[in-house]
């Protein structure tokens, strides 16, 4: 497996894409349309031609992760895309995804992410959980449903070295920051089944984790599994008790746990991104009504 750093605006060490080597080589990740010329010079680098690549996966549509998946289809012509059942039908059509995150990221939208081209219909796969995406004799990735972060969240266990790529799903460590963060974006985020995730993670005794943002973890994987619920049983604590209070999530939240540590990490996964995410899913609770 050879790591690939996806470059999102032009940062190292912030976002990673992975070409899984084989009879039947497979790209994990994408990156966003921005980072597509920077994955295909790699790719090419590493020995894949236009006719080798076979398949194309992601953990989930969000663009820092699928972004580019219409570029590099269109690169790889007999690559399948494989995405989760939920998250296919905005491949195939990006406009209402797109429009979502132009609403989001207003003008740096394009200047950091790019957008989304349509994939061809025929060109993708719907995954379903246990499902097995071959590389070779004796080898393959197998998807884990994963919702929590998202609906159409995705991890892949790699059968020959043990490694789990757990996508968003166990938070964000950057090597350049090194604190461990809850994902908890808008408008999915779902505290029960972001737990029950990270238990499937668990109990697939994976030899370690690869984190989108950032790269393969050290550290036993039982142990950073471990820290990953425990931060965010405890962001999710503290924006309970200020969204009870009637109080700031983002700004509890800040005093809690600190302030963004870098632009960077504001952007990626910021705290006001991480509280908007955690009030919307206090406010569909059925058991909480907000003081």
């Amino acid at each position: 497996m050879h790591q690939i750093d996806t470059l999102l605006g032009g940062w190292e060490r912030v976002t990673a894409g992975w070409l899984i080597e084989g009879p039947e080589p497979v790209l994990i990740e994408t990156g966003s349309q921005s980072s597509v010329p920077v994955v295909l010079d790699a790719l090419a680098g590493l020995g894949i031609g236009p006719g080798d690549l076979a398949g194309v996966v992601v953990t989930h549509i969000h663009l820092d992760h699928a972004g580019g998946v219409g570029d590099v289809a269109r690169a790889f012509p007999n690559a399948t895309v494989y995405v989760h059942p939920a998250g296919a039908r905005h491949l195939v059509d990006p406009s209402r995804l797109v429009a979502s995150a132009a609403r989001v990221y207003g003008d740096t939208l394009d200047s950091l992410y790019g957008r989304l081209d349509p994939t061809p219909v025929e060109r993708i796969r719907a995954i379903e959980d246990g499902e097995e995406i071959r590389i070779g004799p004796g080898r393959a990735l197998t998807a884990v449903h994963s919702p929590g972060h998202a609906n159409h969240h995705l991890a892949l266990h790699d059968s020959a070295t043990g490694v789990l790529f757990a996508g968003d799903a166990a938070g964000v460590r950057l090597p350049d920051v090194g604190v461990l963060r809850p994902a908890t974006p808008p408008p999915e985020f779902d505290l029960d089944l972001a737990i029950r995730s990270l238990h499937l993670f668990a109990a697939r005794r994976p030899s370690a984790l690869a984190l989108a943002h950032f790269g393969v973890l050290d550290g036993d994987p039982a142990d950073v599994l471990g820290e990953a619920e425990d931060v965010l049983r405890e962001w999710a604590a503290v924006a309970e008790a200020a969204w009870e209070r009637g109080d700031d999530l983002a700004a509890a939240l800040a005093a809690a746990f600190g302030a963004d540590p870098s632009e960077t990490m504001g952007i990626l996964n910021g705290v006001h991104s991480n509280a908007a995410g955690l009030r919307r899913w206090l406010d569909k609770r059925p058991d909480r009504t907000s003081g």
